[in-house]
């Protein structure tokens, strides 16, 4: 996980070359990498942040005051929010304001899509532990059984 700072410099990154490419005239369907790359960044930062809010017992991912990380995170949030206008302000002058909410509309699908993907993914885990649980409380049942009969009839009660 990278932290904050790392993220909003990949996004800045991927921002300038879009915006350099759009006064160049370049066509915005063929930036469809560094569009892929601005959108990892921003969903990295999203997730390094919640995760800074919360980091591990064993890990601070910044070293300085409450205070100083305040106001860089509010910072880098503002710089990501700019980036995010910036760029709708541009996908709705070239293609029109419904491409934004169409980019917005697949956001979600994709979103709920991962979500329902990470809730399958649980439900098998949680199929294989209820297996491995049943079978092993199987096998152990039966041996204590085949234990018993053996013990059983080593003392002629059988």
């Amino acid at each position: 996980m990278i932290d904050p700072i790392s993220t909003v410099a990949l996004a800045s990154g991927a921002f300038k070359t879009i915006k350099a490419a759009i006064s160049t005239g370049k066509d915005l369907e063929s930036m469809g990498k560094t569009f892929a790359t601005w959108g990892k960044a921003c969903a990295d930062f999203n997730k390094a942040e919640d995760r800074n809010k919360n980091p591990p017992w064993w890990q601070k991912t910044f070293k300085g005051s409450d205070e100083e990380e305040a106001i860089m995170i509010w910072n880098q949030r503002r710089k990501m929010d700019e980036m995010r206008k910036a760029l709708k302000d541009e996908i709705s002058f070239y293609y029109g304001p419904s491409a934004w909410e169409e980019i917005l509309r697949i956001e979600a699908e994709q979103r709920k899509r991962r979500k329902q993907e990470a809730y399958e993914r649980q439900e098998f885990i949680d199929n294989v532990i209820n297996t491995v649980i049943v079978i092993v409380s199987l096998v152990v049942f039966c041996s204590v059984a085949f234990g018993v009969v053996w013990i059983l009839k080593e003392r002629g009660v059988l």
